[in-house]
């Protein structure tokens, strides 16, 4: 006889719960690692909030399983148990999701016990714990955590300073630049001075050779005048 759809949902709630926990667990490291998160955060809000969605589900189906006989009483309050014992994991993994809680705590509570509080046992929402945090308690995968983010601060101050000297380096090119082109400017207007102070004397000089080529003119004129009235003396 094959499994009522009750429990074949049932299944698959737990499993998604699984999957959400390590997904949660995988968040984490990338979290740790500086890696990015934002697709996995998305995906596992939908997750959680599916799951949250199939935990009612499973309610509403029982209570009204139960209220038409469809099955016993007994086997109604032990299906009763396994829901609230899925929503007590819902709830857990939203904590750990926001970060209220740390991932490792339910691995190292009642989750490690399944529910019967007979000792340790191996935890079916993390079967892919890292060796870094494998077989270490709570408080010492928070000290582990506290150095990784410790250290990561450390590395975020390094980057800060060689940061704020690049950037004193570059405003002290920047006034460098501006003072060249200030001092570019200065000999541009120089130039031109000296460029119409030259414009200028050459003008002049033109001017001086013409008058001087005039007056030589002048000269010559007048000494054959004289010439020629001298002649025209002797010869009278």
């Amino acid at each position: 006889m094959s499994q009522d759809l009750w429990l074949q949902n049932y299944d698959a709630a737990c499993r998604q719960a699984q999957e959400i926990a390590e997904n949660i667990h995988e968040r984490n490291r990338l979290q740790r690692t500086g890696g990015n998160t934002a697709k996995l955060n998305m995906t596992l809000r939908a997750s959680l909030q599916k799951l949250k969605q199939n935990i009612a589900q499973l309610r509403e189906t029982l209570i009204r399983a139960s209220a038409q006989r469809h099955i016993m009483q007994a086997e109604a309050d032990r299906r009763q148990n396994l829901v609230d014992d899925l929503a007590t994991r819902e709830a857990r993994l939203k904590a750990s999701f926001n970060g209220e809680i740390s991932e490792a705590e339910p691995a190292r509570s009642s989750l490690m016990t399944g529910g019967h509080g007979s000792g340790p046992g191996v935890n079916p929402w993390l079967v892919n714990e890292s060796e870094e945090t494998r077989g270490l308690g709570f408080g010492e995968i928070k000290h582990q955590q506290q150095q990784i983010i410790e250290a990561q601060d450390a590395g975020l101050d390094a980057l800060a300073a060689v940061i704020s000297r690049q950037k004193q380096m570059g405003q002290e090119i920047g006034n460098e630049l501006e003072e060249q082109n200030e001092i570019i400017d200065d000999l541009a207007q120089l130039v031109d001075k000296t460029d119409g102070r030259i414009k200028n004397e050459t003008h002049r000089v033109k001017l001086l050779d013409a008058k001087s080529a005039s007056c030589g003119m002048l000269v010559v004129i007048v000494l054959l005048l004289i010439a020629i009235i001298v002649v025209a003396a002797w010869q009278n």
